[in-house]
């Protein structure tokens, strides 16, 4: 079955956080995805605050960039919150927006580089070993989490390009997608995806989540519009979808048949009801998707 879930948009204040991850926890929502956009809200904070606010849903953080977190501040924060809900936290990293890494003084010379080291190191650091590696951007010296998971967790990685997407293959548990990628894009993906599991050998399971622009109720195409725009995705074809429960469930099957074993609905920025949103993924559109 597909999975299915929705985004907290850190366009919302943080104290709106709470009434949606209850919302969303009370509906009976798979998962609730958060984001770490600079300069707007904390991945860990935020992630930590609702999964102690909710009893059952996954909650998932896609993504935070690595260029401005130390590998092992990382492994010991998804360490507790896996040890605190076990099975529910779903972390993913990534390289960053470049400008905004600028802005902080935390750019890469080599995005690609830096978050092959930094995965490599993160799921070595969670599966409780000790990790001494010299790499160009990642440095451990004989470095043990003294609290990791107390079973195997999955690391996810988001990537975009060619390059990114087949290093999310050989090294990450899963690829977090943007809502940029139409269906033709997650097959395209997942084609890159399985190259470079296949090139490094890998076997077993890989889960792709796909972010699903998505409008719905009054207004839901201007919306949609809006946003495309905005992001400079007006002319893409196939990249989200606007209307009733029926309509959106139409997309995601269209995702997952491409390729995406789970759906994350991203409301547009402006969505006037965030809460009524999550309920409306979970009661009208999951029955619809299989």
């Amino acid at each position: 079955m597909t999975g299915l879930g929705a985004v907290f948009r850190p366009q919302l204040a943080p104290e709106r956080l709470r009434s949606v991850a209850r919302a969303a926890d009370e509906a009976g929502l798979e998962e609730l995805w958060l984001w770490e956009d600079c300069f707007r809200e904390g991945g860990i904070s935020t992630i930590a605050a609702a999964l102690a606010w909710t009893e059952r849903i996954r909650v998932g953080v896609g993504l935070l960039p690595v260029p401005l977190r130390n590998v092992a501040i990382t492994a010991m924060e998804a360490a507790g919150l896996h040890r605190m809900f076990p099975g529910r936290p779903v972390l993913g990293v990534g390289h960053g927006v470049q400008d905004w890494m600028g802005q902080v003084g935390a750019r890469a010379e080599s995005p690609v580089t830096l978050l092959r080291e930094y995965v490599l190191a993160l799921r070595a650091l969670l599966d409780g070993q000790r990790v001494t590696t010299d790499g160009r951007y990642v440095r451990l010296d004989d470095v043990a989490l003294d609290w990791p998971p107390a079973g195997p967790v999955e690391v996810f990685a988001g990537a975009t390009g060619p390059r990114s997407l087949r290093l999310t293959g050989e090294v990450a548990d899963g690829t977090v997608l943007t809502a940029s990628t139409p269906p033709d894009g997650v097959r395209r993906a997942r084609q890159l995806i399985d190259e470079g599991r296949a090139a490094a050998g890998r076997t077993g399971t890989h889960t792709v989540v796909a972010y699903l622009l998505t409008a719905t109720g009054p207004g839901a195409d201007e919306r949609l519009r809006a946003d495309l725009v905005a992001e400079g995705d007006a002319d893409v074809p196939g990249l989200g979808v606007a209307g009733d429960a029926e309509a959106v469930a139409e997309a995601v099957r269209r995702l997952a048949e491409a390729g995406a074993d789970t759906v994350i609905l991203q409301p547009t920025a402006d969505e006037p009801d965030p809460e009524a949103f999550v309920r409306f993924a979970a009661e009208e559109v999951r029955p619809l998707v299989k």
